[in-house]
């Protein structure tokens, strides 16, 4: 099983500050001044119509500050009706900081808005699958964005091969930047908010279905967690591409 705690944000003229990078580049500028290369095209049936997108309403919306001996019930019993109808919900009233949030946004879009050459010094390789990457593909499409990745076990250990009995492990450690200076620490602490925000969930989830609260937690002793930063820059034909195609999420 695996947990992903994901960060979006696009890239907005209007938030720079005089302490970000004075010239934001990206590696995507050579197509912002040309037109679209190919390799980033969707096939017309699958791209984003505004005119016939549908907006779903009743989104299960699940308050945390409601968590007490005389509402656990009651928020068990709506978590529970959320994971049988909908298979997801948004979670309000969490008790991460906000200002946690701002500051973790804040220093993704100082590290995107590097020049290229600082970023592809923590590229993904075939050794590390952590890091920077902008080559990423969905459905043999090239997806119109730019990821930094990073393990929350930091080593991960993983098997060697898969061949489970043969005992052989490797462990991939986490590639941080050199700059900004606080981005490793400050991702590090949000992560980790995250977890401990995903663990209260999953109690919530398990003893809706009449489970022990830790019924599953020993699953994630040696847990593979990836947490994602994505950016979109500025596209110049946005009708004729996605930040992501059409996909399933990862499965257990």
């Amino acid at each position: 099983m695996r947990l992903a705690i994901i960060a979006n944000h696009s890239h907005s003229s209007g938030t720079r500050k005089n302490k970000h990078p004075s010239k934001l580049l990206s590696n995507f500028d050579i197509h912002i001044m040309g037109s679209l290369d190919a390799a980033f095209v969707v096939e017309p049936e699958h791209r984003l119509n505004l005119n016939s997108a549908e907006v779903a309403e009743g989104v299960p919306l699940i308050d945390l500050s409601l968590y007490s001996a005389q509402t656990r019930e009651n928020l068990r019993s709506e978590i529970c009706r959320a994971c049988r109808d909908w298979g997801f919900f948004q979670v309000i009233n969490h008790g991460i900081p906000s200002n946690h949030r701002d500051r973790a946004m804040e220093l993704a879009k100082w590290f995107f808005g590097q020049e290229s050459a600082e970023k592809i010094k923590v590229r993904k390789n075939e050794v590390s699958p952590t890091g920077y990457h902008d080559g990423e593909h969905t459905r043999n499409v090239r997806d119109w964005k730019e990821v930094f990745d990073f393990f929350l076990q930091d080593p991960t250990v993983l098997p060697a091969s898969a061949d489970f009995e043969d005992g052989e492990v490797m462990r991939l450690a986490n590639r941080w930047p050199l700059n900004p200076p606080e981005f490793r620490d400050l991702l590090e602490e949000y992560a980790r908010e995250f977890e401990n925000l995903a663990f209260r969930l999953l109690e919530l989830v398990y003893t809706s279905l009449g489970l022990p609260a830790n019924r599953l937690n020993d699953y994630f002793k040696e847990q593979t967690s990836l947490i994602r930063l994505n950016y979109y820059p500025p596209c110049p034909q946005p009708e004729l591409t996605l930040g992501v195609s059409r996909h399933r999420t990862l499965s257990p």
